[in-house]
């Protein structure tokens, strides 16, 4: 009975699956059928988040759980954050520091205002969370951030699958450089390929604008094996480096950081980015999302 009953549920989490066009396509909210009330968000079937409402400290993507990390060692724990998220998604991030270090103020930049407005009212943001939504492009929200306003900023944007080019610039960084306090982080979810030409040209950008760099990600893809996500993380301080290996080696993906002379020589002397050169990231392969 047990086994029927359980069926029973997964059909109904199936039916409930919600599909509406949004400005960066078709959008789909599909039920996890593990968790009652979470829920995994596609565009144009590429998977963009998680979410559980029962349990927003629940990090289920690989590259999230990372930048929860970030989140984590931002600042000494339960202290609230100042955090800016360029990029909404299903508001993954935004959700588990608000679940995480309660009073944070947080601000989200989504383009996609359908898209907000889906996730709105399909996954409702909790009542107590100080979160502020900007329906506008991520360079031009930043731009209206004051100075020195942030403990960090999360970069998660993308178009398509791909980010968009005048993020990747060190002129953005700069801005972002700008908006953050003296000692705040600066996070990005990156994606890239053989032979990881975008991911090394970031590490190079970054390099100009923050002294102090880690990346983690998953060995295959810094080894350029296959099509992935890695996390950027930068600062004006010293970083954390020991314990966010730490944590990244003991997820259940576990994942490998690199700093200092091994991150400069994984970017092999590649130029710096500028708004002039900038490139959307790589289109990823259709086995990517398989």
């Amino acid at each position: 009975m047990e086994t029927v009953a359980r069926n029973k549920q997964r059909d109904r989490a199936a039916a409930a699956s919600v599909v509406e066009t949004v400005d960066g396509g078709l959008a789909e909210l599909i039920p996890d059928r593990e968790r009652p009330r979470a829920w995994t968000l596609l565009i144009d079937g590429a998977p963009q988040s998680h979410v559980d409402l029962d349990d927003p400290a629940h990090l289920s993507f690989e590259y999230q759980r990372r930048l929860g990390h970030i989140a984590d060692l931002a600042a000494p724990p339960n202290r609230p954050l100042q955090v800016v998220h360029l990029g909404g998604g299903a508001f993954t991030l935004a959700r588990y520091v608000a679940a995480t270090r309660p009073r944070s103020t947080q601000q989200i930049v989504e383009l996609d205002a359908p898209l907000v407005q889906l996730v709105r009212r399909e996954l409702p943001l909790d009542g107590a969370a100080r979160v502020r939504v900007r329906s506008t492009d991520a360079r031009a929200g930043l731009a209206k951030v004051q100075d020195g306003w942030a403990d960090l900023v999360i970069a998660d944007v993308f178009s398509g699958a791909r980010t968009p080019a005048h993020l990747t610039s060190t002129e953005f960084l700069a801005e972002v450089r700008r908006v953050l306090r003296p000692g705040g982080f600066y996070a990005a979810n990156l994606a890239d390929g053989p032979p990881l030409t975008h991911l090394r040209g970031q590490i190079a950008t970054a390099a100009t604008v923050f002294p102090e760099l880690a990346l983690a990600a998953d060995p295959t893809v810094l080894r350029g094996r296959r099509f992935g996500n890695a996390v950027l993380l930068a600062s004006d301080r010293e970083l954390p480096v020991a314990e966010l290996t730490r944590r990244v080696a003991t997820d259940p993906h576990p994942g490998r950081v690199e700093h200092g002379r091994a991150l400069a020589d994984f970017a092999g002397g590649a130029a710096p980015v500028t708004d002039a050169s900038a490139k959307p990231s790589p289109v990823p392969p259709a086995s990517a999302f398989r």
